[in-house]
């Protein structure tokens, strides 16, 4: 990144779809940025951000066994970057990330441990919808000088 506030429209419009719960679109706006040149030295971050973003997916249509491997994954390449990196805050967004999992498998026992995680399988809603409380919200520090329009880095059937 040139400047601490210049941020890659792709990255940028991610975070947005993401933000809004519509995590496979924000996989695929991730995925055209880690596709490219430009991501250089933020290429497994990213891709970290895409697994992350699909794991949440697998979870909202039920999938346990898939959120479960790719929320392993995604940390593990997440955590190889210093605590705030393109601005984002890796600590806080797994603590995000560990909340909205465990409220998923919550019913399977009064404290789920991590291998349990792939046995129970959480109430069905509507994919790219929150359930209550567990909206999933990443800021990002300094934050951009402009948002873009994120339907501009989505496939015209997305």
């Amino acid at each position: 990144m040139a400047g601490t506030n210049e941020y890659d429209p792709r990255y940028l419009a991610g975070i947005i779809l993401f933000n809004r719960g519509d995590f496979f679109e924000a996989h695929e706006a991730w995925e055209a940025y880690w596709l490219s040149a430009e991501v250089g030295e933020h290429r497994r971050f990213v891709q970290g951000l895409i697994q992350a973003a699909v794991a949440l997916h697998h979870l909202e249509t039920n999938n346990e066994r898939g959120a479960k491997k790719l929320f392993a994954t995604a940390r593990n390449y997440m955590d190889a970057y210093p605590e705030v990196w393109l601005g984002l805050n890796r600590v806080e967004f797994w603590q995000q990330m560990e909340r909205r999992f465990a409220e998923a498998f919550r019913g399977l026992k009064d404290e789920p441990d991590e291998h349990e995680l792939g046995k129970h399988e959480p109430g069905k809603h509507e994919p790219g919808k929150h359930k209550p409380g567990s909206v999933l919200e990443i800021a990002l520090d300094p934050p951009p000088p402009h948002w873009p329009d994120p339907s501009e880095f989505l496939d015209e059937e997305e």
